[in-house]
């Protein structure tokens, strides 16, 4: 691992740089481009404008974007450096999308890979339960609820609902009995035969 207190030649502004503005490269003998962060994001812009005007399509010009900052691709936002995640193969070390964008995504795909729904769907199902538990009745409905055998999906719950019906095994029994006891009927088994119990009527 090249100690952060080196420098490097960047073969593009011929600059003596720290390592660390240098993004990674496997196929290179010190693990780092050639080039710094800097120039390869240059060049990446021009490259890309270069290909766009080919094209015939039009070229977005960029915001004037402060030092420290970058305009986020999806959202489009200029934000801070500290709402990235870093991506040392990056050209300027940080991810393409900003922090609050990937966390969307992440939710996106969460939703899509567990439950086969996208975010409209979900948020179909919270408005036909008018955004409340349909166990409780009470609690913002928040967690989709699924079969574990079947993997078809039931409902949306609370978080307390949620993990109640998961800590009962997802066994409708269990779940009666369980409020049967609230109800005050506790669940008394009668022996029938050496190891058979029966429920009550």
């Amino acid at each position: 691992m090249s100690d952060p207190l080196e420098v490097k030649r960047c073969t593009g502004c011929e600059r003596d740089l720290p390592v660390a503005s240098f993004a990674t490269d496997r196929n290179r003998r010190d693990g780092l481009q050639v080039r710094c962060r800097g120039c390869v994001a240059e060049y990446s812009a021009a490259h890309y404008r270069r290909r766009r005007e080919a094209l015939g399509k039009t070229v977005r010009e960029q915001a004037d974007i402060p030092a420290g900052h970058k305009q986020c691709r999806t959202c489009g936002e200029v934000k801070p450096h500290s709402e990235w995640h870093r991506n040392s193969s990056a050209s300027d070390g940080l991810s393409t999308r900003c922090k609050a964008c990937r966390a969307v995504k992440g939710r996106e795909d969460h939703l899509k890979r567990n439950y086969g729904l996208t975010e409209a769907e979900r948020d179909e199902m919270v408005a036909s339960q008018m955004g409340l538990c349909v166990i409780c009745l009470k609690a913002p409905a928040v967690h989709v609820d699924h079969c574990h055998e079947t993997g078809r999906v039931r409902g949306v719950l609370c978080f307390n609902c949620n993990s109640a019906i998961g800590k009962l095994g997802d066994d409708p029994d269990a779940v009666r009995r369980a409020a049967a006891y609230l109800e005050g009927t506790s669940w008394k088994p009668t022996l029938v035969a050496p190891g058979v119990y029966q429920l009550p009527s």
